[in-house]
């Protein structure tokens, strides 16, 4: 079973994403494969150079991303440009994982991708579990964790899809509003619901 684990900003994917790496499930992060396929050598970086120029790489030859986003800031077209050559490649390299982690037996592999719903890749996987949390605990955390005051922290959340959007095309929605341990128990009885098989064929 390919399980597509999402969130929004702040709401605690990150701590399920983590409780499930403990479980011993093996994990597909979209986030890690977004820095590794602009890698040195990698053709991704290749092809920015080419649309950017050469000042956006830096003298170790990695992706000066301060650059690349002061260039698509203000400027749409762009930034599109930059979405059309590193998302592509995004998908292909979590594909690639995904396949090469069927192989080796997996019964079980978690996709985490913080915005799976924007990025329409529910087809990527079988059942989306999705980690919510109240819009006052959302911004509270938020604040809190990138110091933010509140017109910022308001205004990040609302780049996102509403909260209640991806609950609505979830299978399963942990409620990360209370304890730790409240959410792992909420994390295993939908895994035991769902029958989930850990280890390997």
């Amino acid at each position: 079973m390919i399980i597509g684990l999402t969130g929004s900003i702040a709401s605690g994917k990150s701590t399920v994403s983590k409780m499930l790496e403990e479980l011993g499930y093996p994990i597909i992060d979209a986030d890690q494969v977004a820095r590794l396929v602009v890698e040195p050598g990698q053709e991704t970086l290749v092809k920015i150079a080419a649309l950017f120029g050469q000042d956006v790489i830096k003298e170790d030859g990695t992706m000066d991303r301060a650059k690349v986003g002061e260039l698509i800031f203000n400027d749409p077209a762009s930034r599109k440009s930059l979405n059309d050559v590193i998302h592509p490649a995004i998908r292909q390299e979590m594909l690639r994982q995904r396949s090469e982690l069927l192989e080796q037996g997996h019964e079980t592999i978690i996709m985490d991708i913080p915005l799976l719903f924007e990025s329409r890749l529910q087809h990527f996987v079988d059942k989306i579990l999705v980690v919510s949390v109240t819009e006052e605990n959302q911004l509270k955390r938020l604040m809190e964790r990138n110091g933010l005051n509140e017109k910022e922290a308001r205004a990040r959340i609302a780049s996102q899809l509403p909260m209640s959007v991806k609950e609505e095309g979830a299978d399963a929605v942990i409620y990360n509003n209370g304890t730790f341990d409240e959410t792992k128990w909420q994390l295993n009885r939908i895994l035991d619901n769902w029958q989930v098989q850990l280890g390997r064929e």
